[in-house]
C-alpha cells in the first residue's frame, strides 16, 4: 500500500475501554496501526514521542478535556484531529471546530464503521495536500494582494481576510463565528449571514480566475471549508 491508501498510525483517546478497543480493532482491520490512551493528560507527550498521523479524541476525558487537548495539540501541530462525543449540542461541535478539530463524530448512535470511513476521508485529504504541487493561489499579506494562477483577484479588505483565513488551513471547517472574528478589524457588530454574502462574492472572483466551483465548500449547519 502506498500514497493516500498507506497505513496510518492513529491515536485513539477514549476512556471507555470497550469502546476504545472496538474502535482500535476496526482501524486495524482497515489496515492501520492504532494505539489507545484513556487520560487526556497523556496525549501531548505521546504525540511528541510518536507523531501519529491522526488523533481520535473523545470530548469527555479524565485529567484533561478533549477540547483542552485539542487546543494543546494545535499549539504546535497540524495533525488531523477527529472529536468523538456523546454530546450533540451545536455549541460543543462548533467550539471543537473553532479550536482546530478537523471533524466531529457523535457517538449516539455509535458506529465504528462511520469512524473508519471518516478517518479514511480525512487521511486522504490530508495526504493529498501534503503530496500536491504548490497551489496556484498566492497571498501577499504585506501588499494586501492575492492572485490565482497568475490572475490578480480584485478583493475587498474583508474578502482578503476571509480568503487568508480559509486558505491558512485547507480542509479545515471554520464556523461563521470564527470567520466573523477575522473579517472586521474594528470588531463592528455584524450578523453571521454577512459571512455568506462575502463567501459568495469571493467564490465568484476565484471562479472567474479559473478556480473550481467548489473551492470554498459550504458545510451545512457549521460553516465553510477551503478545498482549493
Amino acid at each position: 500500500m502506498s500514497g493516500t491508501s498507506s497505513p496510518a498510525r492513529i491515536l485513539v483517546v477514549e476512556d471507555e475501554p470497550k469502546m476504545a478497543a472496538l474502535v482500535a480493532d476496526y482501524l486495524r482491520a482497515a489496515g492501520h496501526e492504532a494505539e489507545c490512551l484513556a487520560d487526556g493528560r497523556d496525549v501531548v507527550d505521546a504525540y511528541r514521542r510518536h507523531r501519529y498521523d491522526l488523533v481520535l479524541l473523545d470530548l469527555m476525558l479524565p485529567g484533561r478535556s478533549g477540547l483542552d487537548v485539542c487546543r494543546d495539540l494545535r499549539a504546535f501541530s497540524d495533525v488531523p484531529i477527529v472529536m468523538l462525543t456523546a454530546r450533540v449540542e451545536e455549541a460543543d461541535r462548533l467550539l471543537g471546530l473553532d479550536l482546530g478539530a478537523d471533524d466531529y463524530i457523535s457517538k449516539t448512535p455509535f458506529s465504528p464503521r462511520e469512524i473508519v470511513a471518516r478517518v479514511k476521508a480525512i487521511l486522504r485529504r490530508s495526504r493529498a495536500a501534503d503530496l500536491a504541487e504548490p497551489v496556484a493561489l498566492s497571498i501577499d499579506e504585506d501588499g494586501f494582494r492575492a492572485s490565482y494562477a497568475g490572475s490578480d483577484l480584485d478583493l475587498t479588505p474583508i474578502e482578503f481576510r476571509l480568503l487568508k483565513t480559509l486558505a491558512s488551513t485547507p480542509g479545515r471547517v471554520f464556523s461563521r463565528d470564527a470567520l466573523l472574528d477575522k473579517l472586521h478589524a474594528d470588531q463592528r457588530a455584524v450578523t453571521d449571514r454577512a459571512v455568506d454574502s462575502h463567501v459568495k462574492n469571493l467564490r465568484r472572483k476565484l471562479e472567474a480566475a479559473g478556480a473550481g466551483p467548489d473551492c470554498i465548500r459550504s458545510i451545512y449547519g457549521v460553516g465553510y471549508r477551503f478545498d482549493l
